[in-house]
């Protein structure tokens, strides 16, 4: 799905926007995907009421927390790649995800993303310290965060999966 959307922030192949009101298409279009839900719900995928739930939230968040799981799309073509952002966690420490569209899998807009992120969060909110989970089965999530630097901390029970999620963080050379 392709969109003329403002940008924030970039990198050199993606451009980080904002969740609006009248963006349930493109939510419906990620999380409507049961290849994006099925790591991140129990069910594996999201009803509508969740879709919209899960907009609200990233709307709200973003606007009271100035931060989100911000969508994001390919800045040479405009398409929707997904959302990457942060949510808060425990107080100078956030919480850091992605959730791609399948067509933009391995091919380094994970890492791409993440990498903006995690400096946006370390530069810009002065972040201490930053927490990433996935799902025991999503072997590529772990991989990413490895790569990043991210170092396992143990397993946390994920409510809405119902599961045990290996978990990880980053922390803040600056701060140390």
């Amino acid at each position: 799905m392709k969109m003329i959307r403002e940008f924030f922030m970039q990198t050199e192949r993606i451009g980080f926007s904002k969740w609006q009101e009248g963006d349930l298409t493109l939510a419906e279009t990620l999380w409507g995907n049961q290849q994006v839900t099925q790591y991140i719900c129990a069910s594996g995928k999201f009803s509508a009421q969740d879709i919209k739930n899960r907009l609200s939230k990233e709307i709200t968040t973003g606007k009271t927390q100035n931060m989100e799981y911000w969508p994001i799309f390919e800045i040479s073509t405009n398409e929707f790649i997904g959302c990457c952002g942060l949510r808060p966690y425990k107080g100078k420490e956030y919480e850091t995800g992605i959730h791609l569209l399948p067509e933009f899998w391995g091919k380094g807009y994970a890492s791409e993303a993440l990498t903006a992120v995690i400096q946006y969060a370390f530069t810009m909110l002065d972040a201490e310290k930053l927490f990433a989970g996935h799902n025991p089965k999503n072997i590529n999530s772990r991989r990413l965060l490895n790569r990043l630097g991210f170092i396992y901390i143990g397993d946390e029970f994920y409510a809405p999966t119902g599961l045990y999620h290996p978990s990880y963080e980053l922390k803040n050379n600056k701060k140390s």
